[in-house]
């Protein structure tokens, strides 16, 4: 019975001395980095990783005034290399806790929308990537900014599509809430990829 090769090596070199023959340099090392990418991400499973709060949003029960943040953490798996996922988080004066706005693609799966909006904690980690703030503000016009905001959300008009590339995915979400309540004054950065699509 023949046996097949198992070492990654024996299997990409007819391919990559295919490609270096023809000329192709850069196709071979976008395949080879994508490789090394998701095999450097293989040992993590999703299941596992951190999903706890980070400590960077305002206590919401010792915090009165109204607080609204918007985060951005590294995608998951090899995709954090150079995207982000964006969501958004609001609490109204007097709130002892939280609103989410997210968009998730693994939703539709199960024949839901994309788009969750519930009660929850604002600044998890991102299966295991740190959030960073992109925009925070508090105070008392905040909560004319949440209403604003809540109000773009559940217009989004994406709710039951979502591709990774180029959109809509998160980052259209976030973008889409961004253009609608240009009060905000929410710029996304280059690493929120999808964001453009609203455009």
């Amino acid at each position: 019975m023949r046996r097949f090769p198992t070492n990654s090596h024996t299997i990409l070199a007819p391919a990559k001395m295919y490609l270096l023959k023809t000329g192709k340099r850069i196709p071979v090392l976008i395949v080879m980095s994508l490789l090394l990418l998701s095999i450097g991400c293989a040992d993590k499973d999703w299941r596992t990783a951190s999903r706890e709060s980070a400590g960077i949003a305002p206590n919401p029960a010792g915090t009165k005034e109204a607080v609204l943040q918007v985060y951005g953490a590294r995608a998951w798996g090899w995709r954090g290399w150079f995207a982000i996922h964006t969501w958004i988080a609001a609490k109204r004066t007097g709130e002892s806790s939280y609103t989410v706005y997210d968009v998730v693609g693994w939703r539709l799966k199960r024949g839901r929308s994309v788009l969750e909006i519930k009660r929850d904690i604002p600044d998890r980690y991102w299966y295991g990537a740190k959030p960073k703030v992109l925009k925070s503000l508090q105070g008392k016009k905040v909560d004319e900014l949440i209403e604003a905001v809540d109000k773009a959300a559940r217009a989004y008009p994406w709710k039951k599509t979502y591709k990774a590339f180029p959109g809509p995915n998160s980052n259209t979400f976030t973008a889409w809430v961004a253009m609608k309540v240009p009060a905000l004054d929410l710029s996304l950065p280059f690493s929120a990829i999808g964001s453009g699509y609203v455009k």
